[in-house]
């Protein structure tokens, strides 16, 4: 600490001022930036008669906790099933029931694992009056994180396939007994135990014909066309060359476990860590390309490869915030869902809203009824002209802003990287200035 002389008034004004304007600017940034937030999530008035079935993982501690599957009816909720920690993808069955993968915490049967704990599978729901589960087939993970059961479909044969992060595979599944899956270990390189590592994060399975699955392999940007009995026979966004590595090695994901120098990673400028891909047909499939915060229509090109022929990062005036589904529905729109901006959107193919609405907790999948998300949907241009550039955002800021909305789901929609800079900003101004009035 500085000596001060005999006599003298130690001047605290520097310090004091420098605070003062710390609060000043974090407060002038988060009011100007709330009162000039363009409004996001206003339904039409003339489409209130829309069937929406929401699944929402929640909002808690790591997005868990308050999960939730619900119908919209309209705006209006007409009934909600709450009972796990997180819901993800939602389905309606010919019978009207609705299947439901989810993750819960507190279980007694817990397998290899210590009581209680977390069991990850898929529910059958009755979103009759009295809203309730049916039936639910789960198994006990490692961990609440990164090892759920994110997508069930029901398949004429009475069986269930279902896809898991825990054992990265995908599989069917009926009376409760293994009837046939796919390893990814048998295409990718592999861990030695995958259930430690969130290593591919399989998120989405479709079937696209009889015995044809879409897979979607969020960790290596890349989608799989599967068939039981031959494999892997198709690879949308392939792996060239090793310029793309870096990306899917990002967190502790792929890593060259078997030492020959490659992993399998697919361009990121193509997909980055997507969501829910709709197959629109042979030439064509809709993605929620999240990492990369748009939604894009890829072709196939004559040469076979595949290359975004439309895209779209944002609307009502906001960009897309890590969306998570979009689904073609037969009219020609899309609807989509926005997680980390918590709404649902649906807008024609020049980007016009015709509908939205804001979500009280993180919303995962939406699936507009009575269709879903129907095989051979309409497709859009071809001519590239809707395409948007990716945009890495700030580095290091627009890390901090995911890892802050990781923490605090509820964070408003118009906080970006702008708004968290200036926070900081201000966070260096007050510390400085207690710092300064400290030392004199």
């Amino acid at each position: 600490m500085n000596a001060i002389p005999n006599g003298a008034v130690p001047d605290l004004r520097r310090g004091s001022y420098l605070i003062l304007f710390g609060v000043v600017l974090f407060v002038l940034t988060l009011v100007s930036s709330a009162m000039l937030a363009p409004a996001i999530g206003t339904a039409s008035e003339t489409d209130q008669t829309s069937r929406t079935l929401v699944g929402s993982q929640g909002g808690g501690p790591g997005w868990h906790e308050y999960g939730s599957v619900y119908l919209l009816n309209g705006t209006n909720t007409t009934w909600r099933e709450s009972s796990a920690d997180s819901y993800f993808d939602v389905t309606q069955t010919e019978n009207g029931t609705v299947l439901a993968g989810f993750m819960d915490s507190g279980y007694a049967s817990c397998g290899p694992y210590e009581s209680p704990c977390t069991r990850t599978g898929f529910r059958v729901i009755d979103p009759g009056q009295d809203t309730r589960v049916l039936s639910e087939y789960s198994f006990p993970v490692r961990t609440n994180k990164n090892s759920e059961v994110h997508d069930v479909e029901r398949l004429e044969s009475g069986e269930y396939l279902v896809t898991d992060m825990e054992y990265e595979r995908i599989f069917t599944v009926k009376n409760g007994e293994v009837t046939w899956q796919w390893n990814a270990s048998s295409f990718y390189d592999a861990p030695q135990d995958p259930t430690t590592t969130d290593w591919l994060h399989i998120n989405d399975v479709d079937v696209i014909s009889t015995g044809r699955y879409l897979v979607s392999v969020r960790n290596a940007n890349q989608l799989l066309v599967i068939e039981p009995g031959e494999g892997v026979v198709d690879v949308i966004n392939e792996d060239t060359n090793d310029s793309n590595d870096a990306n899917c090695r990002k967190s502790g994901q792929l890593a060259d476990y078997d030492g020959d120098g490659d992993i399998r990673c697919g361009d990121p400028d193509v997909l980055n860590h997507q969501h829910n891909p709709q197959w629109l047909g042979d030439d064509a499939v809709l993605v929620a390309d999240s990492e990369n915060d748009r939604v894009v229509e890829l072709h196939r090109t004559e040469a076979g490869e595949w290359e975004p022929a439309w895209a779209l990062d944002q609307v009502e005036g906001v960009a897309f915030d890590w969306p998570r589904d979009a689904d073609r529905l037969p009219n020609g729109n899309t609807l989509i869902t926005d997680t980390l901006n918590r709404r649902l959107v649906e807008l024609d193919e020049s980007g016009t809203v015709v509908w939205s609405v804001r979500t009280e907790r993180i919303p995962y999948e939406a699936d507009r009824l009575p269709y879903g998300e129907p095989v051979g949907a309409p497709k859009y241009t071809t001519n590239g002209s809707g395409v948007d550039s990716t945009d890495a955002g700030v580095p290091g800021l627009s890390l901090l802003l995911v890892g802050l909305r990781a923490v605090v789901p509820s964070t408003p929609f118009w906080f970006g990287e702008q708004q968290l800079g200036l926070t900081l900003v201000s966070a260096l101004l007050i510390v400085g200035g207690g710092v300064d009035r400290i030392r004199n």
